[in-house]
């Protein structure tokens, strides 16, 4: 029989004969037989098992290649998935940290009884029951517990201001006598000693380091209270953040937004009893035991994962999955190709088809274990390793015990052996088709195309935009991460294809390039799963880059500035206890450190005689006068006939959803003095105005407002009681006045203010400047103002403040530390196989730069080729999902602004760049000595 024949035959040589299927027995044959074709495919996978770890050790470097492929992200998920299960502290962990030494933890919640989950850490007033404002009392608070019991105080987040040069820091700070034992347990001491004076603080390690000081040094408060000194360095173990160790008699800031906890140490255990009767008083307990009667467990209920979360986090790792398979499979390709011969040998010797996949697969599952065993190993290591790092660096909190997440890494560890498996997948189906005799005699068959895979492909992309474009139409995240997969199949599979075609192209070319582009199209299973790793990495970065430069740009398209560009918002920070500085001292400071600049003062409405008291305030509003608010009602919004009706009605222009505004006073009372800087209009405009202003009259920004040239006033006083609010109305003269501001503004004299029982209540001051001031500049004069008052400085910028050039440059990046891997992967297994071709080249006279060339040449192939499929693939997705976003969007109400379509030229820029250095990479480690490996004599 001839080799050819044998290869393809049913096997007749090579088994032993019991593994030689024969006639079915009657009865129980039927099981037996199946019980031994069982017991021969797992004597066959041993076989492959044992000979896929003996190629392992005799081709170490491409091994090597595999394992680190593998072993890289298995590592990196071990680790966080370590890190994670230490971050997460269980219950009892989490309550030793909020207790400490101490027996319970108190918070006084409400006046009458509330109802709490079963740890305390929820309370809620029952019906009728209201929440508690008044200060409460070490005395006051003792007295609900037994006897022999003792109580300690702890202030927490209470805002520390630092001025450190020309700019201020802000700290959250807790606010606690770390001497006394019942409070120890909240903070370590890790040098010097626990503040006690007003004018000592203690700082922790990341305050230390952000301020650049060491203990015995001295800051200074940006509220101008006097110098503190650094007494110690402390650390809260559930917040290593900046933060600052107040000692009980340091002042609190005025207006601070605090929280008291109490810390009680009980003559017993905490009991049923004396739960239920501080629930009953308003007081909620957090003790090592749960509560008796407990209400909903708001935590539980929150803690659960979505299965829209679950859905993406599966997509997302199915991403990285294939990923991975592509930058591996190349290798397994090329080991195929170098054991060709072997494999024919196994044919000739009786394999069939099945034998020859296994033989393949074995490898994949071999080098697939190794690599995750090897990348958990590690990955513990480097997380038990990393672990103070991790904790004050990146989570910034201490961990619980020790642990390793055994479920989580059982399934990194299965993930990574299927990765293995799916690389070697196309491989192995290559192998069980090759020519035996071509095998036998050192050939190489290069596979015949099959049209099913580019028409697989094209399907596929197809398919996967339109359930992307379905995704993003309905906001359905798991439907377009979904359409993303299959579209991105679907280029894979048709990569081969594109490759062949470009291969055509490559006859009016230079020798190195025309041998770089045959040997891709010759060797396809290697090059193009290179190539579409290539692609997925870069689509998925410009996508990703799109996307954010295409919502900065409607972030910035929808800002509406509250000021005029440049003009500059004083106003009083809460903290002052006094009256403000005058106009002329600002002016002074701003005339010192800011460009030429008018100051005024600016005024709000407040509530008049009598005075307001605790929880009272008074809000002022222009009214719409009949027939000018929009028509429709809410429900009515549903029907899209109605909204459409509604995005074209004038009355309706109001309603636009989302964007960006700067700050701004929605009512200011002034007579004209203010008005020009507040709005930037014209000076004609502003005159007029003013006149408006001084006759007693109101001015406002939207003409639907003005009838007849008189706007209506309405004034609310709202108390505690909602029943008893009542609204004083009144009809003044009105003007309309726009300027440069595109936000709702509303300016009402004094005198009519006072129309309906409203008072004007200095909140700061309004700059006109004659150029944006600086950032220095306005640190600077921020500065100076905290000397005179604690004074909040704005400066209108002309659009957000949101600046992603930094993701955009990572996305970049990210991509191209795949691109250059994959092009050196590639191009390093296409040289290994190739090196026949270069010793041919070297014996006909090709001098020893060629070699240099044609890697560079490959490189090129590989980087260039999957860089453009990649932006092209990354701008058509972009633009899909934008495209159903923005169709969503046309009948959306409240109006919804439409996304452009902006492309991230710096992110493209990056990505050109990126194959040009992968391409020199390849040239400059390539060695240029051609060495002739067989000579004809």
């Amino acid at each position: 029989m001839s080799p050819k024949r044998a290869a393809t035959a049913p096997l007749r040589q090579g088994r032993r004969p019991a593994d030689v299927p024969g006639p079915a027995p009657a009865g129980g044959g039927d099981a037996r037989a199946r019980q031994r074709r069982i017991v021969a495919a797992l004597r066959s996978w041993r076989a492959a098992l044992r000979i896929a770890r003996r190629e392992a050790g005799r081709a170490r470097g491409r091994t090597a290649l595999v394992l680190a492929m593998i072993t890289l992200p298995v590592l990196a998920l071990a680790f966080a998935a370590v890190s994670y299960d230490m971050s997460r502290l269980t219950r009892a962990e989490r309550i030793d940290r909020q207790l400490g030494t101490a027996d319970a933890e108190l918070r006084w919640l409400a006046d009458g009884p509330l109802t709490q989950d079963a740890w305390g850490d929820n309370g809620y007033p029952r019906d009728g029951v209201q929440h508690r404002t008044r200060p409460v009392t070490a005395t006051e608070l003792t007295a609900q517990l037994p006897p022999g019991s003792r109580v300690g105080e702890v202030l927490w987040w209470v805002p520390f201001e630092v001025r450190v040069g020309n700019r201020r820091e802000m700290f959250d700070g807790r606010q606690l006598d770390l001497g006394d034992p019942l409070l120890r347990g909240q903070a370590r001491q890790l040098a010097g000693r626990p503040p006690t004076a007003a004018d000592e603080i203690g700082l922790n390690r990341a305050a230390l380091r952000r301020l650049h000081v060491r203990p015995g040094d001295r800051v200074a408060p940006a509220d101008g209270s006097g110098d503190r000194t650094v007494v110690g360095v402390v650390e809260f173990p559930d917040d290593l953040g900046p933060m600052v160790a107040l000692p009980p008699t340091a002042r609190a800031p005025v207006g601070s937004r605090g929280e008291t906890r109490w810390l009680a140490d009980l003559p017993d255990d905490v009991d049923p009893g004396l739960t239920d009767r501080l629930n009953a008083r308003g007081i909620a307990v957090v003790a090592r035991t749960p509560a008796p009667h407990p209400g909903v467990d708001v935590g539980l209920l929150g803690a659960s994962v979505s299965a829209e979360d679950a859905g993406n986090a599966v997509l997302i790792g199915g991403l990285g999955l294939l990923e991975v398979v592509l930058l591996v499979g190349p290798a397994f390709a090329v080991g195929v190709r170098r054991r060709r011969r072997d494999l024919a040998l196994v044919a000739v010797a009786g394999g069939d088809a099945a034998h020859l996949r296994r033989i393949v697969l074995a490898d994949g599952v071999v080098l697939g274990c190794a690599g995750a065993a090897a990348g958990l190993a590690l990955g513990i290591a480097a997380a038990v390793a990393a672990r103070p790092l991790t904790e004050e660096y990146v989570v910034q909190a201490r961990f619980g015990a020790y642990r390793i997440f055994p479920a989580a890494l059982a399934a990194i560890a299965a993930v990574a052996a299927l990765a293995g498996v799916l690389a070697a997948l196309a491989p192995a189906w290559t192998a069980a088709r090759q020519d035996v005799v071509a095998g036998l005699a050192g050939r190489r068959t290069p596979p015949p195309h099959r049209r099913r895979w580019p028409l697989l492909g094209a399907a596929l992309t197809a398919g996967g935009a339109a359930v992307a474009a379905l995704g993003a139409a309905r906001s359905v995240t798991p439907v377009l991460f979904a359409g993303l997969v299959l579209g991105e199949l679907g280029l894979v599979f048709a990569t081969p294809t594109l490759v062949g075609l470009l291969a055509r192209a490559g006859r009016w070319l230079p020798l190195a390039p025309r041998v770089a582009l045959r040997d891709a199209s010759r060797n396809r299973a290697s090059a193009a799963p290179a190539i579409s790793a290539v692609m997925a990495a870069v689509a998925g970065s410009v996508a990703l880059g799109v996307y954010v430069a295409s919502d900065d740009a409607r972030t910035t398209a929808t800002y509406r500035p509250g000021l005029p560009y440049g003009h500059v918002l004083v106003l009083d920070s809460g903290a002052a206890t006094g009256p403000l500085p005058p106009v002329a001292r600002v002016a002074e400071v701003a005339a010192a450190e800011l460009p030429p600049s008018t100051v005024a003062r600016v005024d709000a409405p407040a509530c008049a005689a009598p005075a307001a008291t605790a929880g009272e305030w008074c809000e002022v509003r222009a009214e719409l006068p009949p027939g000018q608010a929009c028509p429709y009602e809410v429900p009515q919004f549903r029907d899209a006939a109605v909204r459409l009706r509604a995005r074209a009605d004038p009355r309706c222009v109001g309603w636009l959803s989302g964007g960006y505004s700067g700050y701004s006073l929605p009512s200011v009372v002034d007579d004209g003095d203010a008005l020009a800087a507040l709005t930037g209009a014209a000076p004609q405009e502003v005159a007029a105005a003013r006149r408006v202003l001084r006759a007693g009259g109101a001015v406002v920004t939207d003409p639907r407002y003005l009838l007849d040239g008189r706007v209506t006033l309405a004034a609310t006083r709202t108390p505690d009681e909602p029943e008893s609010r009542g609204t004083v109305r009144s009809t003044v003269p009105g003007y309309v006045l726009r300027g440069e501001v595109e936000v709702d503004q509303l300016v009402l004299s004094h005198a009519a203010a006072a129309r309906i029982g409203l008072a004007a209540r200095q909140v700061g001051y309004v700059l006109a400047t004659d150029a944006a001031p600086t950032p220095d500049q306005r640190d600077r004069f921020d500065a100076e103002l905290r000397r005179l008052a604690p004074l909040e400085v704005v400066v209108e910028r002309g659009r957000p403040d949101i600046d992603r050039r930094p993701v955009l440059l990572l996305l970049a990046i990210a991509s191209g530390l795949i691109t250059v891997g994959a092009a050196a992967v590639a191009t390093g297994l296409a040289a290994a196989e190739g090196r026949a071709d270069l010793s041919t080249l070297a014996a006909v006279g090709a001098s020893p730069r060629l070699r240099r060339v044609l890697s560079l040449c490959q490189a090129g192939v590989i980087a260039g080729l999957g860089s453009a499929l990649g932006i092209v693939a990354g701008l058509g997705t972009a633009v899909i999902v934008l495209a159903a976003t923005n169709r969503r969007y046309a009948t959306a109400w409240p109006v919804q602004e439409p996304y452009p379509v902006v492309v991230p030229w710096p992110t493209l820029g990056v990505l050109v760049v990126v194959p040009l250095v992968a391409m020199l990479g390849a040239g400059l480690f390539t060695r240029s000595r051609l060495a002739v490996e067989r000579r004809l004599d």
